[in-house]
């Protein structure tokens, strides 16, 4: 048996042999009971159109401003590069040089490497570098906190009110739904894509169907 076919616990260091489950199964450690893993209803199909959708939200996110801030009549609007850009310019680099990463370098390179797995296994072929992308994005999952930058958003938006009129732009709900859009995307299982590349050949022949 492959050594992919084994499931690690992370509490107890268990090991257990992975097995398929059907819908609604969730997998747990027989000695502690932490959950292993569990059955997920999305397909290679219904997962790229979720990547898809993801790209678009980014897109929106970080094209059209966050907010805008009235103050006395003076309006300025902000987009989420040009936050990092402006924390950049205020002397404090290092929270710039962080946030840039882990709000646009990290979710864009998700998105990307979903997309680059996603499209080679949709087309029934293994792509050439999936060994590496599936463990770039595996080292990345944990990283993926546009949350507490939406957070940090509705925060500085409560404390703003009181002495400006702020206006929710489009990238801000653009924002919130990639922030959803990300936590789908991240929480899947990613041994479901191993699994069906094991249907592959070594030469990345054709995914093995079952018929319809």
């Amino acid at each position: 048996m492959s050594v992919d076919r084994w499931v690690v616990c992370e509490q107890c260091d268990a090991v257990h042999a992975r097995r398929e489950l059907q819908p609604g199964e969730v997998a747990d450690c027989v000695r502690c009971g932490h959950q292993l893993y569990r059955h997920h209803r999305f397909d290679v199909e219904m997962l790229l159109a979720l990547t898809l959708t993801t790209a678009i939200a980014f897109l929106l996110a970080n094209v059209y401003p966050i907010i805008a801030l009235d103050a006395q009549g003076a309006y300025n609007a902000a987009t989420i590069w040009g936050a990092v850009i402006a924390t950049w310019e205020s002397g404090v680099a290092p929270v710039a040089f962080i946030a840039a990463l882990l709000v646009f370098f990290f979710p864009l390179a998700q998105i990307l490497l979903f997309a680059y797995v996603l499209l080679g296994l949709h087309g029934g072929r293994r792509p050439g570098e999936f060994r590496q992308a599936m463990h770039a994005l595996s080292l990345m999952q944990p990283w993926s906190m546009a949350e507490v930058f939406m957070l940090g958003i509705l925060v500085a938006i409560v404390k703003l009110q009181g002495v400006m009129t702020v206006i929710p732009g489009i990238g801000l709900w653009s924002f919130a739904v990639l922030t959803l859009l990300l936590a789908a995307l991240t929480s899947y299982d990613l041994q479901d894509l191993w699994d069906i590349a094991e249907r592959l050949d070594g030469d990345g022949g054709p995914v093995a169907r079952e018929p319809a």
